[in-house]
């Protein structure tokens, strides 16, 4: 009898475990959309529950705080962007870094560079986030630096090597600001084509 009972235990926690994950990524979807939109002041627990469907409390089930849930979500989207660019090359760049340079600057335009900006200007204000979302930051920055290197095949043993890729996520970094005010389309396709001669010539 027990054993029977354990089993089907088992079968009925599989479905809600699977709901969990999807309420999960539900919130953090909203949380991402409603920092964009509304900017920090405008993203409470409350709005991104009810963007995401879900009641104020089970949000709170899986984000005790209003930092746990936003760090979370930047945490989601610089894993979700990540992920994306390595998508876009899954066989290596093939030595052609222009279509790269315009990768990497696209990972600082539209909605989830939005996002993540809403939470650096708040995290500068409120002191019990900004140590978590500098952290997070500064390990997105090493791990998109690493993607970088390794898309552009730079050999940062070489003098000068390491800097270059570094201005290059720093221009792309200023491009998406850019962008926030104004379409900025045309003017970033020429920084990314001169960028892309000028890495040739630094990365040889």
């Amino acid at each position: 009898m027990g054993g029977v009972s354990t089993a089907g235990d088992r079968v009925d926690r599989v479905p809600k475990q699977d709901r969990s994950r999807v309420t999960r990524q539900r919130l953090l979807e909203a949380a991402v959309a409603c920092l964009a939109e509304h900017g920090w002041a405008g993203s409470t627990v409350s709005v991104v529950a009810e963007r995401a469907g879900v009641s104020r409390g089970a949000a709170q089930h899986h984000f005790p705080t209003r930092e746990d849930l936003f760090t979370a979500a930047v945490e989601y989207v610089a894993e979700e962007r990540s992920t994306a660019l390595r998508a876009l090359f899954p066989e290596g760049a093939s030595g052609d870094r222009h279509t790269v340079v315009a990768a990497l600057v696209d990972l600082y335009t539209g909605p989830l560079f939005r996002a993540a900006l809403h939470l650096w200007v708040a995290a500068s204000d409120e002191e019990q986030l900004r140590p978590r979302v500098t952290e997070l930051e500064a390990r997105v920055g090493r791990e998109t630096h690493r993607i970088a290197v390794e898309l552009l095949d730079a050999d940062e043993s070489r003098p000068g090597v390491r800097e270059s890729v570094q201005g290059l996520l720093d221009m792309a970094r200023g491009l998406g600001l850019a962008n926030l005010l104004t379409d900025d389309t045309g003017r970033r396709a020429r920084v990314v084509a001169q960028w892309s001669r000028l890495l040739d010539e630094a990365l040889g």
